[in-house]
């Protein structure tokens, strides 16, 4: 018995000489920082020698302060669209993809309102509950995000006064408490590309593209994209559509990221979405 509980305060220990290693390396890097407008930020790192999280991650990071006329918006096309054309179309000065779509019949599979009007809904009809990566919604409050934790039941966000609501998840943390993982999903546990949304307690609102499926960008699980964007600062975080969705544009430079849906290690892998968030002026 003596022997059990030292090996777990071993591992105990471990885990916590990692998790401020793997924090203090993410906080320390040499981040590239450009200036996209005025209070809007786009930030890059790699690591390519399995130092974080022990693997090799790239992260991107649109850095919205609270003092920015940049506002978030959301867009969405009844056919499936680049994230980069739905951009433009808008004149946003960046983009990344927003909430989860169904490939084949383009729609969304999340509750989504634009301007007043509903153009998606949760899907699980057969029940009155909804999807697992339907409890978390970004609402937009004159462009500025709220993130909410969703009621079980389906249509919940029919009775939210926002004009402008979508719904994705899961959520992972809200106002510095994290939601408890899921474990037997390998949608959560495994590494994928990730693109999320947090919120500091500032209000400084960081939208964020983890690439992934190559062997210099793994991905990450939900509680790994948790830590990273809790160590960014944020005190509500939620995940939105990722895998070969995950997209970040910036106008005037494309897509940043590296999207996987070509296979290959470049910017060219953009897939076509159902909706988008945009930042716009």
């Amino acid at each position: 018995m003596r022997k059990f509980f030292i090996s777990i305060l071993c591992v105990l220990f471990c885990t916590i000489v990692f998790a401020q290693r793997d924090s203090i390396l993410l906080v320390n890097a040499q981040w590239t920082v450009d200036t996209i407008d005025d209070g809007l930020l786009l930030k890059q790192v790699a690591f390519t020698n399995k130092e974080y999280l022990n693997s090799n991650q790239k992260i991107t990071v649109l850095e919205l302060q609270p003092t920015s006329v940049v506002k978030l918006s959301f867009a969405y096309n009844t056919t499936r669209e680049y994230t980069s054309a739905m951009a433009k179309k808008h004149n946003a000065v960046a983009a990344v993809n927003g909430s989860f779509f169904d490939m084949e019949y383009h729609n969304p599979i999340c509750f989504l309102r634009i301007k007043g009007v509903n153009v998606g809904e949760n899907t699980n009809k057969n029940t009155p509950y909804r999807k697992y990566y339907q409890y978390g919604t970004l609402a937009l409050d004159g462009g500025k995000p709220i993130i909410l934790k969703t009621d079980s039941l389906r249509t919940w966000e029919n009775k939210l006064q926002y004009a402008d609501v979508m719904t994705a998840g899961p959520l992972l943390m809200l106002n510095g408490v994290k939601e408890e993982m899921r474990k037997d999903r390998t949608f959560v546990t495994h590494r994928h590309n990730r693109t999320a949304i947090g919120i500091k307690s500032d209000g400084t609102v960081l939208l964020v593209a983890i690439d992934g499926r190559f062997p210099l960008a793994e991905g990450m699980s939900l509680t790994d994209l948790c830590k990273t964007m809790q160590w960014l600062g944020c005190v509500s975080i939620l995940n939105l559509d990722g895998g070969g969705s995950t997209t970040c544009y910036v106008k005037g430079r494309g897509i940043v990221n590296f999207p996987s849906d070509n296979n290959k290690y470049d910017n060219k892998g953009e897939r076509k979405v159902s909706n988008a968030i945009l930042l716009v002026k």
